[in-house]
């Protein structure tokens, strides 16, 4: 096998997903650049992890670990990273499947030394089977899944999506860890952000590095039923907000907001546009879609202001800690 050893780091909290984990595992044993191991993470949840440690208890290139950190995605990774062995980490979400050559297409593009991290594309697999008309294909973020108005291709990028990604293990030495705080805990909020502060804080840490997202590695992505409705669109593009303003309090207004302003001035007005026309031309969504953008702007935008009031008063932190040495057990 050629490229890099990569250990790939699953994150779980919940037996509600306990055949989408299996699938997830399944889809990583199946690689065409095999995976030197995965580590499958369980944040703070004794009988999934009970249950999963019988599950895969013969199996050599699986091991099952409890969060040695406080609840919550970042530290959940954090400790996938200090106890894998491969010179790269990827990630995969508990609720998704990579396709065969997902890994191989993270290896090519680290052959590059100068190469710090490599993301993917993430496709949805609505619960109801199709896109809901409504719903902008320019949030699919909203959902963790790749958004219209990414460039194709493999192209440099400021930050990676952390639910399809990997990193060089020196990243993480150079720049420290995902912070703490900031992104998803099962019980609140569904925050986010925590790659794209650690992807800045990394390239001020090495400015040389590269970062990439190719999207020939790809992953199918679940969407439950749940987040097809406004509702969730609209809590998470406000939570997304509150987000944004503590990665810029972290990084800096200039670093913390320079993608999102080429989306809004961009992309974001394109598919208005879109989306007005279609409903002119008696398309179905149409007029839901372009709507959907503006509610999406200024719900973020709320968001955006209630967080950097509260971090200017200091009623939100978050903390960034070293990742601790490889645990080889």
């Amino acid at each position: 096998m050629s490229g890099p050893d990569i250990s790939v780091v699953i994150c779980v909290y919940t037996e509600d997903r306990w055949e989408d984990i299996l699938a997830a595992v399944s889809s990583v044993r199946a690689q065409s650049h095999p995976a030197l191991e995965t580590l499958l993470v369980v944040d703070h949840n004794e009988a999934l992890r009970d249950r999963l440690a019988k599950e895969y208890k013969e199996a050599g290139d699986v091991r099952v670990l409890a969060n040695a950190g406080p609840r919550g995605l970042s530290a959940g990774r954090n400790t996938g990273i200090a106890a894998s062995r491969g010179e790269v980490i990827a990630f995969l979400d508990d609720d998704a499947v990579a396709e065969r050559d997902w890994l191989r297409h993270f290896a090519a593009g680290f052959a590059d030394p100068k190469v710090m991290a490599v993301g993917g594309r993430t496709v949805p697999i609505w619960a109801s089977g199709r896109r809901p008309a409504w719903f902008p294909e320019e949030f699919d973020w909203v959902v963790g899944c790749t958004y219209r108005g990414l460039p194709p291709g493999r192209v440099r990028v400021r930050n990676v999506l952390g639910g399809n990604a990997s990193f060089r293990r020196t990243a993480f030495d150079a720049a420290g860890g995902f912070a703490t705080g900031i992104g998803r805990d099962g019980d609140k909020r569904p925050l986010g952000c925590e790659e794209t502060e650690l992807c800045i804080r990394l390239s001020r840490a090495r400015p040389d590095a590269v970062l990439l997202i190719d999207d020939r590695a790809v992953i199918h992505h679940r969407v439950p039923e749940a987040r097809e409705h406004f509702g969730y669109f609209r809590t998470r593009t406000y939570a997304e907000g509150l987000s944004k303003a503590l990665v810029a309090r972290s990084v800096g207004a200039d670093k913390g907001l320079e993608s999102e302003r080429r989306y809004t001035t961009r992309v974001l007005p394109a598919g208005v546009v879109r989306g007005l026309r279609d409903a002119v031309l008696a398309r179905p969504g149409g007029a839901g879609r372009a709507g959907a953008i503006v509610a999406g702007v200024l719900t973020a935008a709320g968001g955006y202001v209630v967080g950097s009031v509260r971090a200017r008063r200091g009623g939100a932190t978050f903390s960034v800690a070293p990742v601790g040495e490889a645990a080889h057990d």
